[in-house]
């Protein structure tokens, strides 16, 4: 059994990579100080990044669990998410409120993607 695991430090792994399945540890905004719309921007740019870095991509993800602090938030995010999205590839996706780490943070999101081997 191989487990690949990257960026690790002593409480989490930002990628663990396991039978061509990859894990992202929480991804958060770039910028907690802008609103639900910019962080749910940079938050995805995030997650762009760290596919990329594992293999795969957007058209790849299997499943993402959104946290929001407050559903207040919930149709800004989605505008964000629904134009992030490439159409045809959306992912099993569960959405929550949840609290979140630090108070000014308005949104977090966790992925699982397949790694691509085309």
């Amino acid at each position: 059994m191989n487990i690949e695991r990257m960026e690790t430090k002593q409480r989490m792994s930002r990628i663990v990579k396991h039978n061509g399945v990859i894990y992202l540890c929480g991804q958060v905004c770039a910028d907690a100080t802008r609103d639900i719309t910019h962080q749910t921007q940079t938050m995805l740019d995030k997650v762009d990044s760290l596919l990329i870095q594992a293999g795969s991509d957007r058209k790849h993800m299997l499943s993402a669990t959104i946290y929001l602090k407050t559903m207040d938030d919930f149709a800004k995010m989605n505008e964000v998410w629904d134009n992030w999205v490439p159409e045809g590839y959306a992912p099993a996706r569960a959405c929550v409120t949840a609290d979140m780490a630090r108070e000014a943070l308005l949104v977090e999101i966790s992925v699982v993607a397949a790694e691509i081997t085309d």
